[in-house]
Parts: C-alpha cells; sequence; structure tokens
C-alpha cells in the first residue's frame, strides 16, 4: 500500500525530549493513531509515565544521547525494531544553558552546539531509514529552534542562540538534501511557553508574556497542533514556523 494511503494507526514517531512541550505533542500525534518511540537521554522514570497515559497506540522507550553518533543512530534502529517503521521525527530537545559575556568561553560554546550537532545527527540517520519507506511521502522531520534564533536576539544566551540559528538554517539545508528521496524537513520556532515551576505566574506575565504583541506565552497546544497538521501535508519543506504569540515582530 502506498505510503500516502496508510492509515495513521500504521505509522511511527520517534520523540526526542518529551518533557513538558513534548508530553503534549506525544498526547496529540497519539490522538492521530499515531505509535510513538519517546527517546530519553536521563529521565526514564518521567518517559514511563508519559507512555503510561497514552492508551490505543504502540509505545517503545529509548534511551539516547544525541551528542553520541552511536546511539542516534542506535535510537532509529530501536524504533524500527520496536515499531516496525520510522515515519516522522520530532526533536525537542534543548538546553537553555545562560552564558552572560564574561563566563563566555569554549565551553559554552560546546555545550550549546550539541544541541544542533544533535539535530544534525538525528536527522540525516532518521532520512537514511526513511528513504527506504514507500510512496511519494516517506518521512517528516521536525526540529526546533527559537523565536529570536535569527534578527532579534537577546542577552547572555549567545552560545545557545548560536546553535538555535544553526538549526534554522539546517533545517533548509536538510530539506533540500532529502527532498529528492519524499522526505519534508520543518522546524518550529517558539517564544516563552509553559511556565516553569520556578517563576511565579506574576513574574511570568510581567516580563515574558506582555511583552509579546498577544500578550500571552506561546501555545503549546497550537505547537502540538502545527505539528500534527505539517507531518500530513504534502508541499511544505525548509520551514521555519514560528508560533510565538508574535513575539518576533516587538524585537527585544
Amino acid at each position: 500500500m502506498p505510503e500516502a494511503d496508510q492509515p495513521d494507526h500504521q505509522k511511527a514517531a520517534l520523540i526526542v525530549g518529551a518533557k513538558r512541550v513534548g508530553q503534549v505533542v506525544a498526547h496529540r500525534l497519539a490522538d492521530d493513531g499515531i505509535n510513538l518511540a519517546i527517546a530519553y537521554r536521563s529521565s526514564a522514570t518521567e518517559a514511563q509515565q508519559l507512555a503510561d497515559s497514552i492508551p490505543n497506540v504502540n509505545t517503545a522507550l529509548i534511551k539516547a544521547d544525541l551528542s553520541d553518533e552511536h546511539q542516534v543512530m542506535g535510537a532509529v534502529m530501536e524504533t524500527v525494531g520496536a515499531l516496525g517503521r520510522l515515519d516522522y521525527v520530532i526533536n525537542l530537545a534543548s538546553d537553555y544553558p545562560y552564558a552572560p559575556f564574561d563566563s563566555l568561553n569554549g565551553e559554552a560554546w560546546d555545550r550549546a552546539m550539541a544541541t544542533a550537532k544533535g539535530s544534525y545527527l538525528l536527522g540525516i540517520h532518521a532520512a537514511r531509514q526513511m528513504r527506504r519507506n514507500d510512496g511519494p511521502k516517506r518521512g517528516h522531520i521536525i526540529l526546533f529552534g527559537d523565536w529570536a534564533a535569527e534578527e532579534t536576539p537577546y542577552n547572555d544566551y549567545l552560545p545557545y542562540l548560536t546553535a538555535k540559528a544553526a538549526i534554522h538554517f539546517m533545517t533548509r539545508c536538510l530539506a533540500a538534501e532529502v527532498a529528492p528521496f519524499g522526505i519534508r524537513v520543518n522546524a518550529v520556532a517558539p517564544g516563552p511557553t509553559m511556565r516553569p515551576p520556578e517563576i511565579t505566574p506574576a513574574e511570568w506575565d510581567a516580563a515574558i508574556a506582555a511583552k509579546a504583541p498577544l500578550q500571552q506565552e506561546s501555545s503549546v497546544n497550537d505547537i502540538a497542533e502545527i505539528i500534527a497538521t505539517m507531518i500530513k501535508t504534502s508541499s511544505i519543506t525548509g520551514e521555519i514556523i514560528r508560533v510565538d504569540s508574535g513575539r518576533h515582530i516587538r524585537g527585544v
């Protein structure tokens, strides 16, 4: 049966970074009947709790550090072994290292750029697996950038924002490389999303949400819905989709 005609319950997604926003994305894809491989680096308990909370689809847990190429290749093959195929990859994994100017050094750079390296490794190895699928739509890779990673940088996060800008450009480069195989590559660039527990609601509203033209944080449900929609499309690739309540049009 051609891939385009397969029901969702025969498709499989590998989600990396399934905390917070990733949990909502996982549940949204499961609502469409997509089987899920949930990759984690150290949070095995949280990954298991997420898998246990998702009914009616097959799930698999995979331990992987995206900075290690062998582990990335293993995660791709474990997904295929557990779920029978790999159609979608959603990589939300990212640190957010604070790096004021006087602390900048090679270690700060390497730590931040590990996020870009992980997206690169996962993208190429997932795409090599996806091109084995049948049909005109063989796979879709979704990476995660940042609303401020191009024209609107802010202070104290130079390596982090540079890494995210690399992911934005990588999205376009990888999309061009794998388009002949029927694989699409896009990225989501969110603004501040889901208040961390150490920040009070009042502080969050004043310091974060109020700066967006829409006067609200980025909607995690919108992010999940955008991903669920994009992976169904046939003619969108190389795009960076901002979901940031308009934050980028106001600047820093």
